[in-house]
């Protein structure tokens, strides 16, 4: 693992950002970091990239401590915050060689690695401009950019989709996808569920500062979702009758009505599922579909963290 967090605690006063935190990140993994506002997400990517010291617990990131030796984690790591901020009067090629130098490259490795990376993240027509004329969506390409500058094995990303349109969004979308095909660790903080699960291998559900799950999507919902969400369309005046056929079954779960379907969670039995179907069918319900899905992000987020405050 890369990333190891181990029983880590950080307390701002009396509040407990993190509390016993753990977590482990593959190498080579791009990994969703997810969770309801003050859940704990940011402070770990602080914790992780050295920028606040825990109070608590073990790190490890790429076998080193951040906290004894910050130098050696800010070499192999790049950090992406919520947050643009630009120095003004520069124009873009001039913003990433900036932090090039800052990371010791030298006049000419700085100008091949500036070219590469606006390429990378399609500035290249925007080289000379402004940065503060830029895009929403461009700016979060240029703050990813100077996140690489380095080229670090691992990326921490502060909810880099945020505030972006739905264009940006698919481009940011294709971008991550790349670093993960060029052999990057990615770690991504979000509350965009619908984003993590086109692009994440991995996935970690934190709530008042605990890591609830964590492992590929699939485990996830292996571990976590013992049964299966199956969508029945039949006319709507039989609708009611089906309702009281499946709510008589102690087993079914989360039934609900709407308009020309209905609803429920059950098992994860293809046996029981054939029962089912047969009941409702004995009963002179008109089954005119009927599908069974595994629960997706959003469902595995409210079954995790539910009762949170956001």
């Amino acid at each position: 693992m890369i990333i190891e967090f181990s029983e880590v605690t950080k307390n701002y006063g009396d509040v407990a950002a993190l509390a016993g935190a753990d977590l482990q990140i593959a190498e080579g993994s791009i990994t969703g970091l997810i969770g309801p506002n003050g859940a704990g997400k940011t402070t770990s990517m602080e914790v992780i990239s050295t920028l606040i010291e825990r109070d608590g617990g073990q790190v490890s990131v790429a076998g080193h401590d951040p906290q004894e030796d910050p130098e050696a984690v800010r070499r192999v790591l790049g950090y992406m915050p919520d947050f643009f901020g630009v120095y003004d009067g520069l124009i873009v090629r001039e913003y990433l060689d900036f932090f090039a130098a800052a990371h010791n490259l030298g006049p000419q490795t700085r100008r091949t690695v500036v070219g590469d990376l606006l390429s990378l993240v399609d500035l290249e027509q925007k080289a000379d401009a402004d940065v503060n004329t830029l895009s929403r969506g461009m700016k979060q390409r240029l703050s990813l950019a100077r996140a690489l500058v380095h080229d670090p094995e691992i990326l921490v990303l502060d909810e880099p989709a945020s505030g972006l349109d739905p264009r940006a969004r698919v481009h940011l979308r294709e971008l991550i996808a790349e670093l993960g095909r060029m052999g990057k660790t990615v770690l991504i903080s979000s509350h965009i569920l619908s984003e993590l699960e086109g692009v994440c291998s991995h996935m970690a559900i934190v709530d008042r500062g605990l890591v609830k799950a964590s492992g590929s999507i699939d485990e996830i919902r292996s571990a976590l979702i013992g049964n299966r969400r199956v969508t029945v369309r039949a006319p709507s005046h039989q609708l009611v009758m089906a309702e009281d056929l499946l709510r008589a079954e102690g087993d079914v779960e989360d039934v609900q009505v709407e308009r020309d379907h209905i609803r429920f969670n059950v098992a994860d039995d293809l046996s029981r599922l054939a029962e089912l179907l047969r009941l409702l069918v004995a009963g002179d319900i008109a089954v005119w579909d009927w599908r069974v899905d595994s629960a997706g992000l959003e469902e595995l987020f409210l079954q995790l963290t539910e009762g949170a405050e956001e």
